[in-house]
């Protein structure tokens, strides 16, 4: 029998296709294993999203390769369907395998076929491969793959291919089994969620409401959505549901018109603004998490000063911030105005900042309440106490309690106090 390590970067997505994929390597009779220099295989499922990701991918992949000089390793994932055979060049990478044929690594390792990357422009199907567990507490459920938008900083289209959006009845199935298996909460991921159904004539709100009357999970979290696709409509939807979480992940990419208009950014700061303000408005302490990309391509220090101005009064929990980063291919990679790195490192370092005071803010205002938190399935390992994640995505210690008879169970819990941004909380009895 063959050994494997896999490692997945990246979002969401590829942690579930990583899940997946060990699934079908275990099948297929491989076996799992936690050391490098034990293992037949090294797969790494990679993100491309900026030049750092793809840096420390090679750096994984050439790491595996000094550990284990006799380790076969695989690169799968985006940067994989990106650069193609060009990466068989490297001395450090053994099999390249794409998006679309990730799935069936276990076919192209017995067979040893160390090249697999098929053209994902023409795929127009959705990949119905059901996952029947996974080691983590919240499952994720992938209702979407590719993107049909050209913002003009983004290669991920060209790695994921069109928009493609899987059935309604094939989700409620992979839904029905996680809960089979005991799961009480699952996130909705893709790579583009909120445009859902447009390849079958149907609607994001159409899959929401189908979710809220038919699946039995009892909590369901979105993944990031793109602004244009939350309305008030949906908002109030949210609001009033039983099983929808108060956890939103807006991507928005800049806090200034006129660079969202560079970027292919189709809406405006006002009306995302509005949006923030509606979901403060109708829930009771949400998580308002966005991405934010600083030092694109003509960015003035009159544009990041409106994006910080802008970002101090939006009512955010929490940014991530992200340098522009040129990836080749894309409209932004020829434009006029690129901004030296050591700029772009200040301005995330500002945007950081804002986020830091948002976001213990944010933990201020959640002490002394009471909330809904599913306990993780394993105890916190620096208290050895149980942890667990609150309907409004607080990461909770359970004061005193080691009560392995409540793991991965929904329980009521007061939070008491924060000690160096970390909650501790009492369960009501």
């Amino acid at each position: 029998m063959k050994s494997f390590i896999l490692k997945s970067m990246g979002c969401k997505s590829n942690q579930y296709e990583g899940a997946l994929i060990t699934q079908s390597l275990i099948d297929k009779e491989f076996v799992i294993t936690e050391e490098i220099s034990e293992a037949d295989y090294f797969i790494l499922n990679s993100c491309t999203v900026t030049q750092k990701t793809d840096n420390k991918a090679f750096y994984i992949l050439r790491n595996a390769k000094h550990i284990n000089p006799s380790i076969k390793t695989v690169l799968t994932g985006c940067i994989a369907q990106v650069e193609k055979e060009n990466l068989l060049d490297n001395e450090f990478i053994d099999f390249v395998i794409g998006n679309d044929e990730k799935l069936n690594i276990a076919d192209f390792l017995l067979d040893d076929i160390k090249f697999a990357v098929g053209n994902i422009m023409i795929q127009e199907q959705f990949n119905n491969t059901l996952l029947f567990d996974t080691a983590k507490t919240r499952a994720c459920v992938k209702i979407q793959d590719g993107c049909d938008n050209r913002c003009s900083y983004c290669v991920i289209p060209f790695a994921r291919g069109k928009s493609r959006s899987a059935s309604k009845d094939f989700i409620l199935e992979q839904i029905n089994t996680l809960y089979s298996h005991n799961f009480k909460e699952i996130v909705l991921t893709g790579i583009h969620i909120g445009q859902w159904g447009k390849d079958i004539n149907e609607t994001f709100f159409d899959l929401l409401r189908f979710l809220e009357k038919n699946s039995p999970i009892e909590r369901i979290r979105m993944g990031s959505i793109n602004p244009l696709e939350l309305n008030n409509e949906i908002i109030d939807f949210l609001a009033s549901s039983s099983k929808f979480c108060p956890h939103f992940h807006l991507s928005l990419q800049s806090a200034c018109n006129e660079t969202l208009k560079c970027m292919n950014r189709f809406y405006t700061v006002e009306h995302y603004l509005e949006q923030i303000e509606q979901i403060n408005k109708k829930f009771k302490l949400p998580f308002l998490g966005c991405d934010i990309i600083v030092g694109f391509v003509g960015e003035s220090d009159s544009d990041f000063t409106t994006t910080v101005e802008n970002l101090r009064k939006s009512g955010l929990t929490q940014i991530h911030t992200f340098p522009y980063s040129i990836r080749k291919g894309t409209l932004a990679e020829k434009m006029v105005g690129h901004i030296p790195e050591t700029i772009k490192e200040y301005r995330a370092n500002v945007i950081k900042q804002i986020s830091n005071i948002n976001f213990k803010k944010f933990l201020k205002n959640n002490i002394n309440t009471t909330h809904s938190v599913l306990i993780e399935k394993h105890l916190d390992k620096h208290t050895g106490f149980l942890k667990g994640v609150s309907e409004n995505y607080l990461k909770i210690v359970i004061q005193d309690n080691d009560d392995i008879s409540m793991l991965n169970t929904i329980q009521k819990v007061n939070i008491t106090k924060i000690n160096n941004d970390t909650l501790f909380g009492k369960i009501v009895k």
